[in-house]
């Protein structure tokens, strides 16, 4: 068992008065360690820390979960098929997870994986988890200005002194991200900054489908898992189109053409949090094509070369949205 007590977290100042009245009751800091980024991946492993309404600990909870399957990136989560064989299924930790996300928002450093993750599972065992709002902390550094170098959770660690024992562990990654969001969340707290609070919508049904054949990458259009809707406006003006090499800038407008590995929900979802315009289609105003077939002839694709407009793979789009600037003249 990890050491995740938090004595030795640094001190801050004490939490403003008067707390806003629109903040939430109670919070949720979740992460869980998972088989994949697909959406028939599963989750090995998972952790909560409660905090109440001001980010104070409240109580910790910690599991194993056999995903029935492959554990996938044994080298990230160091989770192999021995050590969770004997492991609870998530059916069995589903009720006891439940009851600590109830009535809380689930914060998580990129929030829409974590919660993706949660509601497939919950799907799968004829349930629901219990949450309606989550905030996500990358966006929530984004929101204070926080002078990061990108916005790992190792960034963020370092910026509040906090000491991450074992990264890719699923409690001592949550103890570390109830520790660095208590000051922020002061800090928030004192600028009267609005939380970046979005909507869980939990999903109504499942269907598992076939793991595809190692190479294959499924259709979005084939696995889809809830419903289309409109996505809010992007609050940040279009900064011109990406520069290859450089960094992707919010506000960006980034389109996708093709199949994807991940999720095409999913992808939309992180690029939409990290402050970028999800395009439907492609203009002289669009930023990036995100394509993992260059050499088809897709629509989208053909107006990208007549626009010259910049064209990358899933994988390089990934790993730049790990790290996406910050609109101009914020």
């Amino acid at each position: 068992m990890l050491d995740d007590r938090m004595a030795a977290a640094p001190r801050f100042a004490p939490p403003p008065s008067p707390w806003p009245a629109d903040y939430p009751e109670g919070y949720a800091v979740v992460d869980v360690e998972t088989t994949g980024l697909a959406r028939d991946d599963r989750i090995v492993s998972a952790a909560v820390y409660q905090l109440d309404a001001r980010g104070a600990v409240q109580d910790h909870w910690y599991t194993l979960v056999n995903p029935q399957r492959d554990p996938g990136p044994v080298w990230i989560h160091g989770l192999t098929a021995d050590v969770l064989a004997g492991a609870p299924l998530f059916a069995d930790i589903a009720g006891e997870l439940a009851g600590r996300l109830d009535g809380r928002v689930l914060v998580a450093h990129n929030a829409v994986f974590d919660w993706s993750m949660l509601a497939r599972e919950y799907a799968r065992a004829k349930s629901a988890a219990p949450v309606r709002q989550r905030l996500c902390t990358i966006a929530l550094s984004k929101e204070l200005g926080l002078p990061l170098p990108n916005h790992k959770l190792e960034s963020l660690a370092a910026h509040y002194g906090v000491v991450q024992q074992r990264a890719h562990h699923a409690l001592d990654d949550a103890r570390v991200l109830a520790e660095t969001f208590q000051p922020s969340l002061h800090t928030a707290a004192a600028g009267g900054l609005r939380l970046p609070l979005l909507a869980c919508q939990p999903l109504a049904e499942w269907s598992d489908t076939p793991r595809a054949a190692i190479g294959y990458q499924r259709s979005y259009r084939q696995t889809g898992w809830r419903p289309s809707r409109k996505r809010p406006a992007c609050p940040y003006p279009n900064p011109g189109r990406y520069e290859p090499g450089g960094q992707l800038v919010q506000g960006m407008r980034v389109a996708f053409s093709g199949d994807t590995s991940i999720d095409r929900e999913l992808l939309e979802d992180q690029a939409t949090e990290a402050g970028l315009h999800v395009a439907t289609s492609v203009s002289r105003l669009t930023s990036l094509l995100v394509t993992n077939d260059p050499e088809s002839f897709t629509s989208k694709l053909t107006k990208a070369r007549s626009f010259s407009t910049p064209v990358i793979d899933e994988a390089a789009f990934t790993q730049l949205l790990r790290d996406v600037a910050p609109a101009p003249n914020r």
